[in-house]
């Protein structure tokens, strides 16, 4: 399912986009703002994301992209990612929830902008209300972690689902960085110390790079193959095992070993 890094990597598919005349627009009204119509004739000045949110700033409103748990982009006719681990492969021209067309264009017939969702889980939304979001996973700095953290009381990896303490970050990112922070997704956030909120941080300024680099959210230690198959913990030197279970409603995999020892 889409995290911030998969709405990182559209980010940049989009960037060829910036320039472009807004020609046409069709929507699906059950998932899309009706103000979307009037886009027509805009110009395209910039994209940027901003958690899972793509933003498309024209110069009249701005398009927000909400792509929930099964929506992808596609650009020029060109998906930067095939596939979600966690969606269909398929392409049905009635999963678009968004076109838009361009002058200059990829062809008469091929859009400049799709989003294509297959359960209507995402939101086209016109000048989105970006201020309830969190600090930016890929962005923010350890003193704005340890503010968005203060004064919580639940499951760490619950607080860091939150898109309202730190925006971007999904089910299978907040797994991968508490596994490299040696932290329990159990933890109480409260009982957290200096050293374990830095610890987290480093974790989010390395892991999450790198999983961005070889294609998302699927690309980390505790990949979809790993998830299933659990067994020995990768960690250099850790011995432990991997377990499944649910945390705050969601599916969460952590080594019973190198992970436990600041859970209460």
């Amino acid at each position: 399912m889409p995290e911030g890094l998969e709405a990182e990597i559209w980010r940049s598919a989009a960037e060829p986009l910036v320039g472009r005349n807004i020609e046409r627009v069709e929507f699906d009204t059950r998932v899309a703002d009706s103000g979307l119509a009037d886009l027509e004739g805009e110009r395209i000045e910039g994209v940027r994301r901003h958690g899972k949110v793509l933003v498309v700033d024209t110069s009249g409103p701005s398009i927000g992209l909400r792509f929930g748990m099964t929506g992808r982009l596609v650009v020029d006719g060109v998906a930067a990612i095939d596939r979600l681990e966690y969606a269909s492969s398929r392409d049905h021209p009635e999963w678009d929830r968004i076109r838009v067309w361009t002058t200059p264009h990829p062809g008469p017939e091929v859009p400049a902008l799709r989003m294509n969702d297959p359960r209507r889980l995402g939101r086209v939304e016109i000048d989105p209300d970006l201020s309830r979001l969190g600090p930016d996973a890929l962005r923010l700095s350890v003193g704005e972690l340890a503010d968005a953290l203060g004064g919580r009381r639940t499951a760490t990896k619950s607080a860091l689902m939150n898109q309202e303490v730190v925006a971007g970050l999904g089910n299978l990112c907040v797994d991968e960085v508490l596994f490299a922070a040696g932290l329990a997704p159990t933890s109480p956030v409260d009982q957290l110390g200096a050293d374990d909120v830095r610890h987290l941080h480093r974790a989010m300024r390395r892991r999450l790079p790198a999983m961005l680099r070889r294609g998302g959210s699927t690309h980390g230690v505790l990949d979809p193959v790993r998830r299933r198959n659990l067994g020995p913990c990768p960690a250099r030197g850790c011995g432990g095992y991997l377990r499944s279970g649910k945390v705050g409603g969601r599916t969460t995999v952590w080594c019973d070993t190198h992970q436990m020892g600041n859970a209460r």
